[in-house]
Order: structure tokens, then C-alpha cells, then sequence
């Protein structure tokens, strides 16, 4: 059976039980749901009774506790989209195409007509929609709660962060002010300045698709609570600003910021918020060099040598050989990545070398060089002097372009020429190794791009160490080429050489693996769809 693209899960055991169960559940439902899972918490509720109605979980510390659950279970299924409904009476943003209910609900023919008639109560779900009673979970049922009395409200609420690729601990922390605040919430995304130091911020989504995906979220959740999500330029915001304010929901890492939240408020002459903390989740799979919480940065790790866009329509590229283009700035370590390329089985392209090649005497740029910027760029030997070249267009874009206008094409000839090499070896894969492959335009030339990452304080360091230059020289240089971001918005894949020697090959393994069998599902060339 194909999985269904969403889908909504009813679990009626005792808020109590659902840290037993959850795990249980959740991969029960995991099976047939391929993507938004809501999971609705009625405890006590009798599916199989007569005209079963819907009602939101009591907002208890139990609650919070359940959400804590199901959100770490979450974090085992990659891909998993649960949202905890705190909620009802609204229209879904994914409206569900099967029900479940897990074994405990009781008999299945009562619990599938329940279920049916819950779920068009509480979301207007189709009456007609499939019904499944999914394996019992282990262990027992807790009784029900005794009274621990009910959690803290508050009018209006406020909670931050970078919330890049929503994941379990974001959720729990958007659930926990959803729980928390009767009227609005005020959410902070980290935009600017504030992602400068991030671990791969060049992954990061655009605040705009992180505003979006938390509206959604929120609105799913729990659509009664008003939502103002707005970019945060400086650590405070309006948390510092806004007198409204009562509450602000932190975690254990966050804690430090309430804290300062609060310092500015009362120096602002504002009251100070109640800190509500709650706890960081731990990521059952996390890997070498990745946190043990779960974290955005982690997810950002993971797509590391993953394709993040298709690769792009060449129709007038042979299929094979199936042509890399890999980039990146100084230092990035994009050599030592072609490298590895190399040892899978690619063939290697290094335009620097062809670069070199075509300012030789009698290659095919030396001629118009010297007639464009002179004699006084020729060394003793009629050789071109690079370094004097350099020297005369570093910073003047006119003589730059002049130049490249005359070099590029020419290095451009050669790595066709190159390529062509390949395929008469019977290469399936070529690699050209190119920092300048987008400023070029020479992404025309191969089937995907690649771009080696690192930060810049990282590069700056290695710069220093390798040619010996100054700080200062090595930013200048670093910030005379093209950014990051601006690599990674227009590459299939990217790679990062920040971490220990055998962490970069692990990622250049997962890449070409993946690449074997994008290569193996793309049609032969000859064939009707090539």
C-alpha cells in the first residue's frame, strides 16, 4: 500500500501514558503516512461510544510532558512531520487522508465509525476517508492523572530563535507558548547579523520561507492564539519594547537570553517577563561532529553532499560523461575534495592548470595578453609574470573583464577538450575543478555544481598559513570573490571542510554515492526520453 500523504492520529490513552506509548505510536503511524502526521491528545475519550466529540488536552504539566514525547519519538523518523494539535474546529493546512487510532482505542469496526465522525467534528474531514487501527503499543495504560493542577497563562507570550528546517525541539518550544498564552505570540526569527556565526549558515532557509513555515505550524497547532512573527535584527527585538508582554519561553541553552531580556526591559522601565524553560530534546541519530540535542545545525550538516535542487536541464549536454563542476573560494578545501573525487573514480579537470597552459608563450591567450596590457608584464624569459598581471587588474573591474574576456574562453576550449578525453577513456564521471566555474559562466559546460564551503574566519586562517599573508591581505582577497551564498544558491550540492580530514571523505563518499544512483535512474543516451 502506497503511504498516504497525510494523515491524523487520535490517542486516547492518559496524558500519562503517552511517554510509554509515544515511541510505539509514532512508528506504527510512520508506516502508511508519508507526510504531515497531527496527532490529536483526547485522553479518556471512548471512539467506539456513541458520537464521539472533540476537545483540546487539558493544559497540565502532563501535557507538556506527552509533547515532549511524541516530539522526541519524532526525531527517529526523519522526514516525519507531526504536529501535536492543541486545537480544534479549524480546516488543516494538509487536510488528513487516513485516520488512525492506536490498538488500545478498542474494536475496530466502532472505532473506524468514531473516528470518522471525530474527525469531521474537529477538522471537517470528508466522511468517506479510510480508517486504521494500528498495532497496540506495549506497556500499560497509566491511570488518570491526579490533579497537579493546571499550567500558567498568559495573555501574551514571546519565544525566539533561528527556527531554520522546523524540527522536533522547535516544536516543542512553539507547542509549549501555544499552551501557555490565551490571546497572542510573539515570535522572533533571527535574520542578518544575528545568523553571521551559524554553523553553515549558507544552508539556512530565507526568513521568509522560515516566517511561512512557522505560521503554518502555529496555525495548525493551535489557530484561537493571534501569531506576530517578525525578523530579529539584534538579540532583544521587541521582547524588550513591547509592554503587553508577560512571559517569554526559553529552553536550557536559551535561558541566559531570557535573562538579558529582562535586564534591558527594566532598564527600558518595563516590568520583567516570567521565564518559562523547557527541555532540550536529544537527537537519537546524531553523528560524528553533530550535536547531542537536536538542532538545527545538525540538519544543516546532514545535507551536506545531498542534492538540494535538481540538477540543472542541459539538453544539449552528452549524458555521458556525466560532467561535475566543482567550486569555491580560497581555502575552501576544494582541491583536496577533487582529490577524493579523483580516488572514486572521476576524472579530474583542473582549470588552474589549463590556466596556466593558455598564458604560456605560443598558447592561445600569450598573444593578446601582451598586446592588451603590455611588455612590462613579461619576465626575462618572454614568460608571462602572473603575479604583475595580477597586480594590474586586482581592483580595477575594467582591465579585470578585459582580461577574462580574452582567458576564459580559451581555458573554456581546452576543458571541452578535456572532456572529450574523458568520454574516450570511457569515464562516466568528470570533475572540473574551477573557482572561477560560475564567474565564468562555465556551469554551461557541466551537469551539476558543487561548492566547497567554509567560514570565513576559518578561511582567513588557512590563507594566512599557506601564502603568508596578513589578515588584512587575506580578507581583501577572500572578499574580492564571490560569496558563499552566492555559490550555494545556484549549486546542486555543497560540501564543507571544516571538520577532521576523514568527516570531509565520509561526505564526499555520500555525495558520489548518491550520485551513482541519480546516474542510474537517468535515461541511457539514445533512449526515447534522453
Amino acid at each position: 500500500m502506497a503511504p498516504f500523504p497525510s494523515g491524523l492520529l487520535v490517542l486516547t490513552a492518559p496524558l500519562g501514558s503517552v511517554p510509554g506509548r509515544a515511541a510505539a505510536a509514532l512508528a506504527a503511524a510512520a508506516g502508511p503516512v508519508a507526510g504531515p502526521l497531527y496527532v490529536h491528545l483526547q485522553p479518556g475519550l471512548l471512539l467506539g461510544g456513541p458520537a464521539p466529540l472533540p476537545a483540546a488536552p487539558p493544559p497540565a504539566p502532563a501535557l507538556l510532558r506527552a509533547l515532549a514525547a511524541l516530539y522526541s519519538a519524532a526525531a527517529a523518523h526523519r522526514g516525519l512531520d507531526v504536529r501535536v494539535l492543541l486545537g480544534h474546529g479549524h480546516r488543516l493546512a494538509e487536510p488528513p487522508r487516513v485516520l488512525l487510532a492506536d490498538g488500545g482505542a478498542g474494536d475496530e469496526g466502532p472505532v473506524s465509525f468514531g473516528l470518522r465522525q471525530l474527525a469531521a467534528a474537529a477538522y471537517g474531514c470528508p466522511p468517506g476517508l479510510p480508517a486504521l487501527l494500528l498495532d497496540g503499543p506495549d506497556g500499560p495504560r497509566a491511570a488518570p492523572e491526579g490533579s497537579e493542577g493546571e499550567l500558567p497563562a498568559y495573555p501574551d507570550v514571546v519565544v525566539g530563535g533561528t527556527f531554520d528546517r522546523l524540527h522536533g525541539a522547535h516544536r516543542l518550544l512553539l507547542s509549549a507558548c501555544c499552551v501557555l498564552a490565551r490571546r497572542r505570540l510573539l515570535v522572533g526569527v533571527a535574520d542578518g547579523e544575528l545568523l553571521r556565526h551559524k554553523v553553515l549558515k549558507e544552508l539556512i532557509e530565507p526568513y521568509e520561507l522560515r516566517a511561512a513555515k512557522l505560521r503554518e505550524f502555529l496555525a495548525d497547532v493551535k489557530p484561537s492564539v493571534l501569531y506576530d512573527i517578525v525578523p530579529l535584527a539584534d538579540p532583544y527585538g521587541p521582547a524588550v519594547t513591547d509592554p503587553e508582554l508577560r512571559c517569554i519561553v526559553v529552553s536550557e541553552e536559551t535561558r541566559k537570553g531570557g535573562e538579558a531580556v529582562n535586564k534591558k526591559r527594566l532598564e527600558n522601565g518595563l516590568a520583567a517577563l516570567e521565564l518559562f524553560e523547557i527541555q532540550l530534546i536529544k537527537d537519537p541519530e546524531h553523528g560524528q561532529n553533530e550535536e547531542e540535542k537536536i538542532s538545527s545545525s545538525s540538519l544543516r550538516q546532514r545535507l551536506l553532499g545531498t542534492l538540494l535542487r535538481p540538477p540543472r536541464e542541459a539538453p544539449t549536454l552528452p549524458s555521458r560523461p556525466y560532467v561535475i563542476g566543482l567550486t569555491g573560494g580560497t581555502g575552501s578545501g576544494k582541491t583536496s575534495i577533487a582529490r577524493l573525487l579523483g580516488q572514486l573514480g572521476a576524472f579530474l579537470i583542473d582549470a588552474d592548470k589549463l590556466g596556466h597552459a593558455v598564458y604560456l608563450p605560443g598558447g592561445p591567450a600569450y598573444k593578446r595578453v601582451v598586446a592588451a596590457f603590455g611588455a612590462e608584464i613579461l619576465n626575462e624569459d618572454g614568460t608571462i609574470n602572473r603575479k604583475v598581471l595580477g597586480a594590474k587588474v586586482f581592483g580595477n573591474q575594467e582591465r579585470l573583464k578585459s582580461l577574462t574576456d580574452i582567458v576564459w574562453p580559451e581555458i573554456a576550449r581546452l576543458v571541452r577538450k578535456e572532456i572529450g578525453e574523458a568520454d574516450a577513456q570511457g569515464k562516466a564521471v568528470c570533475v572540473l575543478d574551477a573557482a572561477v566555474l560560475l564567474e565564468a559562466g562555465w556551469q554551461e559546460m557541466v551537469h551539476e555544481v558543487w561548492t566547497a564551503v567554509i567560514p570565513e574566519e576559518e578561511a582567513v586562517k588557512r590563507i594566512m598559513d599557506r601564502d603568508g599573508l596578513s589578515e588584512e591581505a587575506a580578507r581583501s582577497r577572500l572578499r574580492s570573490q564571490m560569496s558563499n551564498s552566492q555559490r550555494v544558491e545556484q549549486s546542486q550540492v555543497v560540501l564543507c571542510t571544516l571538520w577532521e580530514p576523514d568527516v570531509t571523505r565520509k561526505q564526499v563518499e555520500k555525495a558520489w554515492d548518491l550520485l551513482q544512483q541519480r546516474m542510474s535512474h537517468a535515461p541511457a543516451p539514445g533512449s526515447p526520453s534522453s
